[in-house]
């Protein structure tokens, strides 16, 4: 059946970690803007999606109506208006300054006791992203500050993903009010509970009043404990990618048969 919407992961689906959307992708999203509705959900923050995605996206305003950004994992949704030719934030599952502090109190105790502080971090090590509060091992910014060998080092902290899933497993045991879960390469992200991607997919759902037959996902961790794999156990389909070069021949495939 054809799909309304193509719904992607960020990091690692449509760009590799923290880096810029890749050309060949922006002219294919751009393609796929022109007969379907798009939307792009991932942990980050809306001003990484204004860096990685959006600045390097090059299509008209029609296009972007058609466009839906969800930041910090559906905790955030935002969708471009031609009329005042900005996005609008439609909505946000803020934390209150009580809730931040205990997240934040928290994950460094649990990163101290596990001994997993690195010495070399570029950035913040805690973000607050308003609705979502991020761990990042190595800092928010060694991919800007250091570019492949940031990309590498981040690829490489933990490749079994078993450093994040021992930190996710002691911050949930103190965090019982709360969505603690592994999300990028070196990420741990911490929502109100319940709110995930499948959260933001069901929110899509309701104000485009669309069914779950009507959206195709693609992201990179859709196994069970992946940030992506909400969306799958929601049964929505979805494809899972090791990287964007393997979304981009899909994406292609989608256009030819439209």
């Amino acid at each position: 059946m054809r799909r309304t919407v193509i719904a992607f992961d960020l990091d690692g689906t449509l760009a590799p970690s923290k880096s810029l959307l890749p050309d060949r992708m922006a002219e294919l999203l751009d393609r796929l803007l022109e007969e379907y509705h798009v939307c792009v959900i991932s942990g980050g923050k809306f001003g990484q999606f204004e860096k990685q995605l959006l600045s390097n996206l090059k299509t008209g305003p029609a296009n972007l109506e058609r466009l839906h950004l969800m930041p910090t994992c559906g905790t955030r949704y935002y969708r471009y208006r031609i009329a005042d030719e900005k996005w609008e934030k439609v909505y946000a599952e803020d934390f209150t300054e009580a809730q931040k502090k205990e997240i934040v109190d928290v994950l460094k105790k649990v990163v101290k006791d596990l001994g997993y502080e690195e010495k070399e971090v570029y950035g913040e090590i805690i973000e607050d992203r308003g609705s979502q509060i991020s761990w990042s091992a190595l800092g928010q910014d060694i991919i800007d500050v250091l570019g492949e060998e940031g990309l590498h080092r981040k690829e490489t902290w933990d490749r079994d993903n078993k450093k994040k899933a021992k930190i996710r497993d002691a911050a949930a045991e103190l965090l019982p009010d709360f969505e603690v879960r592994s999300g990028g390469l070196t990420t741990i992200d911490i929502t109100r509970p319940g709110i995930d991607k499948a959260y933001g997919m069901q929110k899509l759902m309701d104000m485009l009043e669309i069914s779950k037959e009507d959206i195709f996902f693609m992201g990179d961790r859709i196994k069970e404990g992946g940030n992506d794999y909400p969306v799958k156990a929601m049964g929505i389909d979805c494809l899972e990618i090791s990287d964007w070069k393997e979304t981009a021949l899909a994406v292609e495939a989608i256009i030819h048969v439209s």
